[in-house]
């Protein structure tokens, strides 16, 4: 799979737009500003295919790329308590939608700040996914953050943090260097074979 041929395809604010499932997918989730668009670019090894925002919640739709055939699906990101309760319906009807239509959906990779401990909503994301059945991987973003050993000890403490997850990759992750860039690439790969 050659990510240099990446391309934006479309952009869907509501699940009733959303296209037919015929290629595999690859899905993106995580709460807001965790780096879902920083990892999209890195694997793309583009600057500014995936819009990245200083600002949180910024992404409001679900985006969809194409890479070789499949799709990767960047979705919004949750758990941002500065946007109006309807936004937040939007929000919840756009994801239910997705995740509820009959979809060629291979792996989640569900992104958590390697910094901090897993949100209520991470927990409730990974819950989901584990009681759809959907295969999931977990990033820890924002590694080159944490010094050392600040790093050894949140890689350790995220281990017993996530071990209700189950069997799955937790893999730390860099956008700054790379980090991790190249495993997740070798999953996903993986998964929509």
């Amino acid at each position: 799979m050659n990510y240099n041929n990446a391309k934006f395809e479309q952009a869907y604010g509501i699940s009733s737009q959303l296209p037919k499932s015929d290629a595999p997918e690859v899905a993106f989730a995580g709460r807001s500003n965790v780096g879902k668009s920083s990892l999209l670019n890195k694997l793309f090894n583009r600057k500014q295919l995936a819009r990245v925002s200083s600002v949180p919640g910024k992404t409001i739709t679900i985006n969809f790329y194409d890479v070789d055939g499949a799709k990767f699906v960047d979705l919004p990101g949750y758990g941002y308590a500065k946007i109006s309760k309807q936004e937040k319906e939007r929000f919840a009807e756009l994801m239910e939608g997705y995740f509820q239509s009959e979809r060629n959906l291979r792996l989640v990779v569900q992104l958590v700040d390697m910094r901090h401990k897993p949100t209520a909503d991470d927990v409730g994301m990974i819950e989901f996914m584990k009681q759809m059945e959907i295969p999931f991987i977990i990033v820890m973003t924002k590694s080159d953050k944490l010094k050392v050993k600040e790093y050894r000890r949140r890689l350790e403490e995220s281990k017993k943090e996530l071990a209700f997850a189950g069997d799955v990759p937790i893999i730390p992750f860099s956008s700054q260097n790379g980090e991790g860039a190249d495993k997740i690439k070798s999953l996903i790969e993986q998964a929509i074979k």
